[in-house]
């Protein structure tokens, strides 16, 4: 099966909730995503609500068609709006309240006592459970443990390396410091896939990065890709970004 792109929209909320009212439309947004050719909508509601609300979720429940993932720190109030919305997916990070983003996976084997007990809370509801991981296989395997259907790999890393490449493409020395960027993530893929495990990937994966990404681990089932998204999308408008990261899937 072909790697499904799932666009995040908490940018698109973060510029809604900077000036009030309801523009840009989260909802409509949304919309246009599945309708440009995007497979999947994922957002992170946090606490305090600062771009995707508890109501968005419930809101963009009933309109999704295409594959809806939630993914947030499982909070006793973050476990009950998946419980009660019920997605196609629900990915566990580890972000505190104060976070700006999310910049660390899941420390799978001290917590896995606790992911196993919340993993198997959603899956009795009939939802996939994703468990975001850096790339470390002793990480990917006590996910595996703690009943995961998937891990998402954490690919910041991975992005500031390859960003931070300035020989050309061709050269054998860009080469090996992208198959050095990459390395790791395979070495975590494989043991995903050796497990039984699907394979997600997300965070900082852009234009410049995601085909290279694609091609060395074809395998990723989906790539949860927002920030980077929709400041391209400023540029080239919604949905050619979004063929254009497509055709990076291809």
């Amino acid at each position: 099966m072909p790697t499904k792109l799932s666009v995040n929209i908490n940018k698109v909320a973060t510029i809604r909730n900077a000036r009030g009212g309801n523009n840009p439309d989260v909802l409509r947004v949304a919309q246009d995503c599945e309708r440009f050719g995007a497979q999947g909508i994922t957002v992170h509601p946090r606490p305090d609500q600062r771009h995707i609300r508890y109501q968005d979720v419930r809101d963009l429940k009933p309109l999704l068609t295409t594959e809806f993932n939630i993914e947030g720190n499982p909070i006793s109030e973050f476990i009950a709006l998946v419980l009660e919305n019920r997605p196609t997916q629900v990915t566990l990070v580890p972000d505190g309240h104060d976070q700006i983003t999310s910049n660390h996976g899941w420390d799978t084997r001290t917590h896995l006592d606790f992911l196993t007990d919340v993993t198997a809370r959603f899956k009795a509801a009939g939802i996939r459970v994703s468990i975001f991981v850096n790339a470390d296989e002793a990480m990917v395997d006590y996910a595996a443990r703690a009943g995961a259907d998937r891990v998402e790999l954490y690919t910041e890393p991975y992005a500031a390396a390859m960003a931070a490449i300035t020989v050309s493409e061709g050269s054998s020395e860009g080469n090996r410091l992208r198959a050095a960027a990459i390395a790791p993530f395979i070495r975590a893929a494989q043991t995903a896939r050796d497990l039984g495990l699907g394979l997600n990937a997300g965070h900082d994966l852009s234009l410049n990065n995601l085909a290279y990404f694609h091609q060395q681990i074809p395998w990723t089932d989906e790539v949860s890709i927002g920030h980077a998204l929709i400041c391209d999308a400023l540029y080239l408008g919604l949905e050619e970004t979004i063929k254009r990261y497509l055709a990076c899937l291809k």
